[in-house]
């Protein structure tokens, strides 16, 4: 009887640990997804912005993906009092006691964005590191940053990009870098019932779900109809008007391919879309199909080595080739009414083609996108389910 019980007691003793070991491991080997953080960690890195509380190193360590309470740790020291974060830096980045100290005493700054992926994306991080540690700290930075992102939600249902307000373009209702669309991205995965989101209460489910609604009612607003059609979007829309705005010099008041391909493909993940919404997606769809080109190709080769950037040199060009076999490719900008392309150079002046773009900005700026072709491809099957 007692080597009976022995038996049991050890392999009692034996499944306890191997739970934990398992538990261990799936803790271990959970990663966070930070490709959402790259565009603020490039800026970082490479352009060293002024408004920056610290700057990187040279060579600066990053922590491993899976080391999710440190990176959370980062996270916890960017928020700011509002409840949002500011852009431009590297939520991986391994940092010294001096600037970890440096940030603790910028708290109180107000530059809080959605700019660059910024706000919803470390929101969404502090929900997956509070669901896999349970360490209430990040519970509470992912609620405030819930706060923080309804709060600045224009009554139209609209988000600009920086909150609380400045008097610049950064007022206006911002579609370019999926300010808006990451957003509701993540509204969308809480009201979706994401396991990540399960400890959400429901007063602020309820408040998301309104924020959600008049998110959607502002996107189909903000569709521009040219001669009584529907078109796409443009990357800034007024807050007030909801016409198409202009941000910085090089972004002009137009059509915006990418940034559309970008809507479009959220609208269509909407589950019993009603009428307004397929219109909006048709509409869109029918653009798309009616602005792409074909035959040409963007090319980038190696070019005499130039300064204009304090982290690095350019050493490279880009141009337009043709290539009967090249996929279709959009520009990113197309002039109202006429549907034109359209480009920019650094100072602001508008030309009609890419060789006339300085090189600086041909460079560092995504003036084509194959984003639509996707978008095209993904309407075959929407179709199929919800046009009858």
């Amino acid at each position: 009887m007692k080597i009976k019980y022995f038996m049991v007691l050890k392999v009692m003793t034996f499944l306890a640990l191997f739970t934990d070991c398992l538990a261990q491991v799936s803790l271990d080997c959970a990663v966070l997804d930070t490709h959402l953080f790259r565009s603020s960690a490039m800026h970082w890195y490479f352009i060293h912005e002024r408004e920056n509380v610290i700057n990187a190193r040279p060579g600066h360590p990053k922590h491993r993906s899976n080391q999710l309470a440190a990176i959370g740790d980062n996270i916890l020291l960017y928020q700011q009092e509002n409840g949002g974060w500011p852009k431009n830096y590297d939520m991986q980045a391994i940092l010294t006691e001096s600037q970890k100290d440096s940030l603790m005493k910028a708290k109180n700054m107000l530059e809080t964005t959605f700019d660059n992926s910024t706000t919803y994306s470390q929101i969404e991080s502090m929900a997956k590191i509070y669901t896999v540690t349970g360490e209430e700290k990040y519970k509470t930075a992912c609620l405030k940053g819930l706060d923080y992102t309804l709060a600045a939600q224009y009554p139209n249902g609209g988000w600009p990009q920086i909150y609380p307000l400045k008097d610049d373009y950064s007022r206006y209702i911002t579609f370019n870098d999926d300010v808006m669309i990451g957003i509701m991205q993540m509204f969308k995965d809480i009201l979706d019932n994401n396991p990540c989101y399960e400890f959400v209460d429901i007063g602020r489910r309820a408040n998301i779900k309104d924020s959600f609604d008049r998110g959607i009612k502002c996107i189909l607003e903000c569709q521009v109809k040219e001669n009584g059609k529907l078109t796409a979007w443009a990357q800034q829309h007024d807050e007030r008007t909801l016409f198409p705005a202009p941000a910085r010099k090089f972004e002009p008041v137009a059509l915006c391919s990418r940034e559309s391909a970008v809507i479009a493909n959220f609208l269509m993940e909407i589950e019993n879309p009603e009428r307004e919404v397929i219109n909006a997606i048709q509409a869109a769809i029918k653009w798309f199909d009616e602005q792409k080109i074909t035959g040409i190709r963007i090319e980038t080769f190696e070019a005499e080595e130039i300064n204009v950037y304090p982290s690095g040199a350019i050493k490279t060009d880009k141009k337009v080739v043709k290539d009967p076999l090249a996929p279709p490719v959009w520009p990113r900008f197309y002039e109202l009414n006429s549907a034109k392309p359209l480009f920019c150079t650094r100072t602001g002046n508008i030309v009609y083609s890419f060789a006339e773009v300085d090189r600086e900005r041909r460079v560092g700026y995504g003036w084509y996108t194959y984003l639509p072709q996707e978008t095209l491809n993904k309407y075959r099957s929407w179709q199929k389910r919800w046009i009858n």
